[in-house]
């Protein structure tokens, strides 16, 4: 199996697994009682028909309608797949699902219609109007998709939105205001060339042009050059929009002089020579992908007075429309405006533009692993993973929709807004690409003891491309390398120790039975150990300094790798965390899998160890101490030990901010916790939830986590002196790659790095 092979099914096996499809839908309504569904259908559903019957504007009150989108496509123009039909595009439509609700927490439906005639198309997505508070447009190919557009717009009165236009043309407008500001330019004076006539080139050069660039200085290239007056006939009247009387006709004769030359064809359209013959400090937007039309490298080689923005990820200035969609519809939504005209396109593209110069947190830099971005050449369009977007974009088309008459209702008041956008931010995304910067800036040895497994291969496949560890599999050699080769994986960069051929067998067996032969371990079980069992074996290469971390578990129990683990590794009290991200929450949990039963001391020990992490992993900790129980109204000794443990941290540890015992709402509702104890010690709801034992700690994650309101990374074994990191039964190997840089994190930090 070749590594495409290898890409090719971790993608099908990501689509199908555990449940097949990437959206799912869920009630946002309990319905467990019989007078729940009286409410949710017959009798009770009867109240809000009659009022939407009175009054259709309270259908944003009353149904999803108001945070509800639909991506809609008939599949003739997907990805660079060409027509592949509304069947084949289902998995695009629900990966677009996936941003809206990730980036901008919008609601979705995705709808492939199986229709190329544009006026059937029209008529069915008109009809959907009741439906939806907004329609985005996916996946249409040229000319039909601007027909279509129009046409909706023209007839719907909710905002219809085709992003392969609209999307590229605002991120892309964006940059260039950026882009042109530091060559010292003016966009009514630049000559703008774009190559690529198609959907994203013309809606580009539209907004271009309403952003005051002059038509007599733009020029739209296809495949037979240049769309002059002479062929204003002979092209669609979208190309003949842009028909300039002129004598040039050629790519090279639209280049020569540009000060701008926007790419939105295929790679390699432009050539050193072409980049070379544009006007000083020239701006070159390279957007084809995977290949741009020239390589940033071969562009900077022939201009160094040049800039520059690609639509990949691993070049500065990307162009990615995930920058635009999200926060153009969730402003839209919020003030149920009947459309998305160009004013409100602008006000998305000059608020990014103002994002971009402002100050980068030191968050986002690193999740994009560098040290700092900071305006310039290298950095002028604003990073995707940026949890400030939501806070800019959103109330810039607001205000924007509420200018131009399209709102019917005003934003809401700006301090509101904003708190209201900032509970929307994402920060999974983020967290975990800090993480991973952290752990690729650095590397370490990690070992596998499970190394024959097939998902830790293709985990550590995936370790290897981002960089973030050194593996090290214990298993059979032979058996190892013959299902690399069948998963595709290169070994080169793979270590593998057989136990049946360990150089070091003597001194391992002789440093195990030190350590265990007091405690029943004879030298024949120490050999057996060092020989049969990998689990003893990786904690032996851990504790000796031979890897900096171990991580397991993908097909065996918790406890088989937690024993020998904690026999055998240094450790002060190990107990297990779960982090749980719950829409924009970010929450610590412990302890989830290891102490049953823990004292009054162990907790207040937890408390301490769940401090440190917090901070390495750069949260404010708030931490409560949770029971049935609300600050002494309980007489239990349940509850007395969990007081016992809050009294022994204050006294011994004052710096902590932590609180207890009290009920879990009321850790994490602050206005609970100030009526029931207003000098409680957290300054806001808490973060860092520790639980009184382990069935409430365990059963906790897990309930959040099945029922689909938690997504969760972990376990993280907390309190070992060097890192080990178990996952639970039957990983993904996303698990694998996340408690990989995990671990190597805690390698760094144990070794001082």
């Amino acid at each position: 199996m070749s590594s495409q092979d290898s890409f090719r099914a971790d993608a099908l096996r990501y689509h199908s697994h555990p449940r097949p499809g990437k959206v799912s839908v869920e009630s946002t309504k309990p319905c467990s009682t019989q007078r729940d569904l009286s409410l949710a259908y017959t009798p009770g559903v009867a109240e809000p028909v009659r009022a939407i019957h009175a009054d259709p504007a309270t259908a944003y009150d009353y149904t999803n309608r108001a945070n509800l989108v639909g991506v809609i496509s008939n599949g003739t123009s997907v990805l660079g797949l060409g027509d592949v039909g509304p069947l084949a595009a289902k998995p695009v439509m629900e990966g677009k699902a996936v941003l809206f609700k990730r980036f901008a927490h919008i609601d979705v439906f995705d709808l492939e219609l199986d229709v190329n005639d544009p006026d059937a198309f029209i008529e069915t997505v008109a009809r959907l109007e009741p439906t939806f508070g907004g329609i985005n447009l996916e996946d249409i190919g040229a000319p039909h998709c601007f027909r279509i557009e129009e046409t909706l717009k023209a007839r719907m009165a909710i905002p219809v939105f085709h992003d392969d236009q609209h999307g590229t043309a605002i991120i892309t407008a964006a940059g260039l205001i950026n882009a042109l500001d530091l060559q010292a330019k003016r966009i009514a004076d630049a000559r703008i060339t774009c190559l690529g006539a198609g959907s994203a080139g013309i809606a580009t050069l539209r907004l271009l042009r309403a952003m005051g660039a002059d038509p007599a200085n733009i020029r739209l290239v296809d495949r037979k050059g240049i769309i002059h007056a002479g062929r204003a006939e002979e092209v669609d009247e979208y190309k003949a929009e842009f028909a300039v009387a002129t004598e040039e006709r050629t790519m090279d004769d639209a280049v020569a002089g540009a000060d701008v030359v926007i790419g939105v064809s295929v790679g390699g359209m432009l050539e050193p020579r072409h980049v070379a013959a544009m006007a000083e400090r020239p701006v070159v937007f390279a957007l084809a992908n995977p290949d741009p039309e020239i390589l940033p490298e071969d562009a900077h080689a022939v201009r160094d007075d040049l800039i520059m923005a690609t639509g990949r990820s691993d070049y500065p200035n990307q162009v990615n429309n995930v920058l635009g969609f999200p926060f153009i519809f969730r402003g839209a939504l919020d003030v149920r405006a009947s459309g998305i005209n160009t004013e409100m396109q602008l006000a998305a593209a000059r608020a990014l533009a103002v994002l971009a110069r402002e100050p980068v947190p030191d968050e986002v830099a690193q999740a994009y692993e560098v040290d700092r971005l900071t305006f310039g050449p290298d950095y002028f369009i604003p990073k995707p993973l940026d949890p400030r977007l939501i806070q800019w974009v959103p109330p810039a088309v607001a205000h924007a929709a509420e200018e131009t008459g399209t709102a019917t209702v005003a934003p809401p008041p700006a301090a509101e807004y904003a708190a209201q956008l900032e509970g929307m931010q994402d920060r999974s995304m983020l967290w975990m690409r800090k993480v991973m910067h952290r752990a690729h800036r650095d590397p370490r040895q990690v070992v596998y003891p499970e190394g024959e497994n097939r998902t830790v291969l293709r985990a550590v496949d995936a370790v290897l491309d981002e960089g973030i560890a050194r593996p090290v599999l214990i298993g059979r050699e032979q058996v190892i390398r013959e299902r690399m080769a069948e998963e595709g994986i290169a070994g080169e960069a793979v270590a593998i120790v057989d136990p049946a051929h360990f150089a070091a067998d003597e001194d391992y067996v002789a440093e195990l039975h030190a350590l265990r032969g007091r405690k029943g371990m004879s030298l024949g079980d120490a050999q057996r150990a060092v020989r049969t069992d990998p689990f003893r074996l990786a904690a032996m290469m851990v504790r000796r300094g031979d890897a900096g971390a171990m991580v397991g578990g993908v097909e065996n129990h918790y406890t088989t790798l937690l024993r020998p683990a904690l026999q055998i590794i240094p450790h002060r009290h190990a107990f297990g965390m779960h982090m749980l991200f719950i829409g924009e929450r970010l929450y610590l949990l412990g302890d989830t899998t290891v102490t049953i039963d823990p004292s009054a001391e162990e907790l207040a020990a937890m408390a301490v160890e769940a401090d440190r992490l917090a901070r390495e992993f750069g949260m404010a900790p708030h931490m409560a101490l949770l029971s049935f129980s609300n600050f002494g109204a309980a007489r239990s000794d349940r509850a007395e030990k969990v007081r016992q443990a809050v009294a022994l941290l204050h006294a011994e540890h004052p710096e902590l901010e932590v609180e207890g015992e009290m009920q879990a709402d009321v850790a994490v509702e602050p206005d609970r916790l100030a009526a029931l104890l207003p000098a409680a010690r957290l300054s806001r709801a808490a973060n860092v939830l520790l639980f009184p034992d382990l069935d409430a700690g365990n059963a906790t994650y897990k309930l959040l986590v099945h029922m689909g309101q938690a997504q969760a990374v972990g376990p993280i074994l907390v309190g070992m002196d060097k890192p080990v990191q178990i996952v639970e039964w039957g990983a993904p190997v996303t698990d694998v790659v996340h408690m990989t840089a995990i671990a190597v994190q805690g390698a760094q930090q144990a070794e001082g790095g």
